[in-house]
């Protein structure tokens, strides 16, 4: 069995597929392969189910000669099943020539199921590719596979000590919490856990090794979208800000603060305390 995702859009975007992709693998026992931005592909990387990504730049205007190559290769693989996460004329005609059998969609005149989205956090509404052709999708339990390698690479450069790892990874954005409240947290919690390990991550921060800092964190605070996510993936602890609480899934170890982003300036250190324990 072979499967092809059409899968446009942004990093986040791409993440938040990871889960019902990998169950379809799963399910199926079958072999993947993933049309994206090439500047995306680090995150179709973190999926071992991937047979291959083929760089496709869907908003850039395709030629006729783009779409043609696409066709070919998508002809070649004789695929049986497309998810398809895009829409417009060109990719639809595009799909009606492939010869794939079943084609799963939100919109679009090529489609030959409708997904329709449900209720759940935002990765598990995803489901809805995966039910037309009968499988299931429990997107809370997915994880990531790390490699050993790139674990013990984050372990080694971590501060000395014993104490719980604090991972930081601000959006750095305008409407981010202030960059003194970032800087000044670590301290005010030394005041009563004197032990506390802390890491800024920066925001160029290769995907792999950012999925491994999260991986190696006790609890991440987060107003960044992408180590949000990777937190959820890999079952780390997390406080994540600016996020609406319905966004991620329901757990116990997942506390969301100010679900707007706009908004937190507004947001108190003691607010941050508390949802970390203190």
């Amino acid at each position: 069995m072979r499967v092809l995702a059409l899968s446009p859009g942004s990093l986040n975007q791409q993440l938040h597929r990871l889960p019902a992709l990998a169950a379809a693998a799963v399910q199926l026992q079958a072999k993947l392969q993933v049309v994206c931005d090439p500047a995306q592909k680090a995150a179709w990387d973190l999926l071992p189910a991937i047979e291959n990504v083929i760089p496709f730049t869907f908003n850039s205007t395709p030629s006729l000669a783009d779409w043609n190559n696409l066709l070919g290769h998508v002809r070649e693989q004789d695929f049986q099943i497309c998810l398809n996460f895009a829409k417009g004329q060109p990719l639809n005609l595009m799909l009606l020539m492939s010869h794939i059998p079943i084609r799963i969609a939100e919109k679009g005149f090529a489609n030959t199921a409708i997904a329709i989205r449900g209720k759940g956090w935002s990765a598990q509404q995803l489901g809805c590719y995966l039910h037309p052709i009968g499988l299931s999708l429990d997107a809370d339990v997915f994880r990531l596979s790390i490699p050993k390698t790139s674990l013990q690479k984050v372990r080694d450069l971590q501060p000395t000590g014993e104490g719980p790892l604090l991972l930081l990874a601000p959006n750095g954005t305008n409407e981010d919490w202030p960059n003194q409240q970032w800087s000044t947290l670590p301290n005010t919690i030394r005041n009563q856990l004197p032990n506390l390990r802390s890491v800024s991550l920066p925001l160029d921060t290769p995907l792999i090794r950012r999925v491994a800092e999260v991986a190696c964190a006790d609890v991440v605070l987060s107003s960044c979208p992408i180590t949000q996510l990777l937190a959820v993936y890999t079952g780390v602890s997390l406080v994540a800000l600016g996020t609406p609480a319905d966004a991620l899934p329901k757990r116990n170890n997942i506390h969301c603060l100010i679900p707007n982003s706009a908004e937190l300036n507004a947001l108190s250190q003691q607010e941050v305390l508390s949802a970390l324990g203190f």
